[in-house]
Parts: structure tokens; C-alpha cells; sequence
């Protein structure tokens, strides 16, 4: 897809008469000359692989550092057997995102989406909602094309990657992806979509990455949580009519800008932030002393 600005798909759904997702399916078709139907293939490959990965968590598996497991059954017990302040659709997003985190560093599959960092965030939103409105396929494909799309703007005017713009660009990136695809199943017009996706952004605007030992555990797991209840927070507000004050845009800009500025302790090096408490260094200590047979 070659979008470098949201306008652009506005702008093209607008003169075409089309929704956001049927913007970046053509681009789609037309930067990578192919059929329709392989690029559908393409995306519904990638929804499979997140149902899969869902189904797939183990609560008894541990990650080799033993800070990550464990979390997501905790908080589906939680769920059932308690009153979550959230509400019942919130613990479940909040649990599908530990649970995808986890996954992820206990080296199972998972999708990418942007990033492995960020993997939880958009089937924290995308599969409790699908199971609990017994959401169509095909609409769920949709919503699958309209966060490409914003992460495709994201990556082109910024950044999507930890090491380059902190986690702002991770969790920030799958946060602002996953409110628009929340926005397009609730048939929401493409001026909401990426409004939606603005306020996630611009909420999660200078978030550090800092992973403790350097490992996509402590705080990446938690924050899959932040980036996947920001989410839903930003495609209601989107939804009542609610916009952001900057343009989407501007404020993917403001972003690259951010993260331009960020220390470089403070990019996913592992020597900045909560990765540089005591806690995190005797975290760190351990598991050096593991490797080297100390």
C-alpha cells in the first residue's frame, strides 16, 4: 500500500464513494498487481493465525525468564469469578491481550501487528468482540484492511518500530490501528475511523521503550493491555462524534517528532526508564548468571 497520509484514503473513499477498507484493498491490488481475491487470501490468512494464536494459549507455559505466564488465566478467573471494575467485554480484552503477550515470549505464534511487541493489541479488541456479536467473516476481514491501513500511514510518515521511536510507535501504532478497525465494524464513516485512530495515538504520545533485560516481557505485556483498552475508549468517543482537536496526520507527525527527540536509553536498548531500576538490574544479573553457568 502507498498511502503516505490518512487524508489520502479519506479523500479517495470520498471522490469514489467507497469505505476506508475498500480504499486499502485496492491500493493493495494495485501496488502488489494482484487479484482481489489473493489479497483477501492474504488477510484472511493473517485473521486465522490470530484466532489460532488465541486458542492456543497455555497458562501453564512460562517464558525462559520466568517473568512472563500465567498472567492472562489469572485475569480470565478474575473475570468469571469476580465483578471486574471494567465490566465483563473489558476484562476479556484485557485478558486477550495478556494472553497474546505472553504468548509471544513464550516464543508461540503470533501475529505481528505491527509488531511482535504489539502483538496483543488488536486481537484483544477484535476477537472477544467477534465471539460476543458473532461478527460476520467478512467484516472482520474489512476491519483487518482498515488497520493496515492506518499502520501503513503510521510506518510511512513515522515509525512503527520500538528502537526507532519508543514504544509510542509500537503500542501506539496497533493502539491507533485497532480503534479504527473497532470504528469500521460499528459502520462508522471514514472521518471517525482515523480519528479514532488519532486520539489512540495521541494518547499514548511519549511512551518509552524499556524492556527490562532487554526482553519483550517487562512492560511490553502490560502495555498490549494500555494500547488494547485505549482502543476501545478512543472508537467510542469516535463513534459519539468526538474528534481530535489536531488532524490525524499532524498528529502521526508529532509522533515521529517525539520520538526524534527520545533519548536513545529510552528506545528499546534496555538501559532507560523502569529497565533501569534496581529491580530490573537484578532481573538482569539473574539472568546473565543463568547463561554463563554461574
Amino acid at each position: 500500500m502507498s498511502y503516505n497520509s490518512l487524508e489520502e484514503i479519506t479523500q479517495r473513499c470520498s471522490r469514489e464513494g467507497i469505505p476506508f477498507w475498500r480504499a486499502v484493498l485496492l491500493s493493495d491490488i494495485e501496488d502488489r498487481d494482484v487479484e482481489e481475491s489473493a489479497s483477501v487470501h492474504t488477510m484472511e490468512k493473517m485473521w486465522e493465525a490470530m484466532q489460532s494464536a488465541g486458542d492456543a494459549y497455555d497458562k501453564s507455559r512460562r517464558s525462559p525468564s520466568g517473568m512472563a505466564g500465567g498472567m492472562g488465566a489469572a485475569m480470565q478467573e478474575y473475570r468469571e469469578e469476580g465483578n471486574p471494575l471494567s465490566g465483563d467485554f473489558m476484562a476479556q480484552v484485557i485478558a486477550q491481550a495478556l494472553e497474546m503477550g505472553e504468548s509471544n515470549a513464550c516464543m508461540q505464534r503470533i501475529v505481528a501487528a505491527p509488531t511482535a511487541g504489539a502483538c496483543g493489541v488488536l486481537p484483544a479488541v477484535l476477537l472477544p468482540l467477534q465471539k460476543k456479536e458473532q461478527i460476520d467473516h467478512e467484516r472482520i476481514i474489512e476491519a483487518l484492511y482498515t488497520a493496515a491501513g492506518i499502520g501503513q500511514v503510521i510506518a510511512s510518515r513515522a515509525f512503527i518500530a520500538g528502537a526507532a521511536g519508543g514504544c509510542q510507535a509500537e503500542i501506539g501504532s496497533a493502539s491507533a490501528m485497532a480503534a479504527g478497525a473497532l470504528v469500521s465494524l460499528r459502520g462508522g464513516t471514514p472521518q471517525q475511523i482515523v480519528h479514532a485512530a488519532a486520539m489512540a495515538l495521541k494518547n499514548l504520545l511519549g511512551l518509552v521503550c524499556d524492556p527490562v533485560a532487554g526482553l519483550v516481557e517487562v512492560p511490553c505485556i502490560k502495555r498490549n493491555v494500555i494500547g488494547a483498552v485505549n482502543a476501545v475508549s478512543c472508537a467510542d468517543m469516535a463513534l459519539a462524534g468526538i474528534t481530535s482537536r489536531i488532524p490525524p496526520d499532524q498528529v502521526i507527525d508529532a509522533m515521529r517528532e517525539v520520538g526524534d527527540s527520545m533519548h536513545i536509553s529510552l528506545k528499546e536498548t534496555g538501559e532507560g526508564g523502569v529497565a533501569n531500576t534496581p529491580a530490573a538490574e537484578a532481573v538482569r544479573k539473574r539472568l546473565s548468571e543463568v547463561q554463563h553457568g554461574f
